[in-house]
């Protein structure tokens, strides 16, 4: 009797497991989202603390110390692990120097592009009637335009615009940042309204509105926080979306200009020695093509674990 009697007490101070540890047990189950945040991880922080990890300056020319020359298309050794560029630039310090870059730009994007669509999005899905035929026919318009095209046309024009104030490298990141928010907040708007639509009747939404909470109020702490799973994957999945159109305008010479390194441009920079040096090609492609699918691992991982119709 007395052992029944703690085991019921102990089931009843069992206390619940919270919704973000029971996120995190069911992310760890996928060990390929497991391998793609640890791989974020790592190539965040090394790009990030560059000024210590690059063994060189990616802008220095590199000279033997023996013979003083600069040591052109030299090729991967123990001083240069990927060897340097037509013009002897170590290539493992700009290639550090141009994740920088290359994240920065796909972070600032996605984060700014996510807040105005999510709040579009949820005023939109809200309110309804003639506001919501309004926006969505807007975003509807936006989204048929070719959008690498729109790309190339609006990045030649701010090419050569530098901000006040602003060095030239991140003068360059912050204009392609804002060409790419301008197109990349359509998505979000459309799953927001969606989610918010199909939230706006429930009970709980009633309650809010009766207990006198305003409509912004209402979609600040009820609706958004009740999207907020497909928000998180849907953010996650664009990042690598991000890095490859950065890195295709770098690549076609719209972007983010010589000499600062991006992934993109040293592509561009790299491809008249594809057939000489393929290897220096081969770095930042590889490095583009890792992060991306990493981000979609990640991506994947982190659909499945919010997702609510799964089991423990």
């Amino acid at each position: 009797m007395a052992v029944a009697q703690l085991e019921s007490e102990s089931l009843l101070t069992v206390e619940e497991e919270g919704q973000w540890l029971l996120v995190w047990r069911r992310f760890r189950k996928h060990k390929l989202a497991l391998a793609g945040m640890f791989t974020i991880i790592v190539v965040a922080l090394s790009c990030f603390f560059a000024p210590w990890v690059a063994p060189y300056d990616p802008f220095v020319l590199e000279k033997n110390l023996e013979t003083a020359q600069i040591v052109k298309n030299a090729p991967p050794s123990l001083e240069h692990f990927m060897g340097t560029d037509s013009i002897g630039r170590d290539v493992f310090s700009r290639l550090l120097y141009a994740g920088r870059i290359s994240l920065l730009v796909a972070f600032t994007v996605t984060l700014i592009s996510l807040s105005i669509g999510v709040f579009v999005g949820g005023i939109s899905g809200y309110y309804g009637g003639w506001l919501d035929d309004v926006i969505q026919r807007f975003v509807e318009f936006l989204i048929t335009l070719p959008l690498l095209p729109l790309l190339l046309a609006f990045s030649a024009l701010m090419r050569g615009i530098e901000l006040p104030g602003i060095p030239r490298e991140w003068s360059s990141a912050i204009i392609i940042s804002i060409i790419l928010t301008a197109f990349g907040w359509m998505g979000y708007t459309n799953l927001v309204r969606g989610m918010v639509l199909s939230l706006r009747g429930q009970e709980f939404t009633e309650a809010a509105k009766a207990l006198g909470m305003g409509d912004i109020n209402i979609i600040l702490k009820h609706m958004i926080p009740n999207a907020l799973a497909p928000i998180i994957v849907a953010a996650t999945l664009s990042l690598g979306g991000t890095i490859i159109l950065e890195s295709a305008l770098s690549f076609l010479g719209f972007g983010i200009q010589l000499p600062v390194p991006t992934w993109g441009n040293m592509l561009n920079e790299y491809q008249n020695d594809m057939w000489t040096q393929p290897a220096k090609v081969f770095y930042p492609g590889l490095t583009i093509f890792v992060c991306t699918l990493a981000f979609n691992y990640v991506g994947d991982g982190l659909r499945d674990a919010l997702d609510p119709r799964l089991k423990k």
